[in-house]
């Protein structure tokens, strides 16, 4: 099954003032990194995985992980 590059899976939008900061959490469970095989079957496969996380996608910093079975 050929894949996406890259996939959204969270997002949040948040005002803020000039100067001001805010903690933002996202939780990636393993259904959101899951696909339909090419049996229909809702997998998640090993491997490793980028998140990127910016205000856009041309300012972004990204943390890598890896899924293992």
């Amino acid at each position: 099954v050929t894949r996406p590059v890259k996939e959204l899976k969270g997002f949040k939008r948040i005002t803020l003032k000039a100067g001001e900061s805010q903690q933002v959490s996202f939780t990636l469970t393993p259904e959101a990194l899951s696909f339909y095989n090419v049996n229909m079957n809702f997998v998640t496969e090993p491997g490793m995985f980028t998140v990127m996380v910016g205000t856009s996608s041309q300012d972004t910093a990204q943390i890598t992980f890896e899924v293992t079975e």
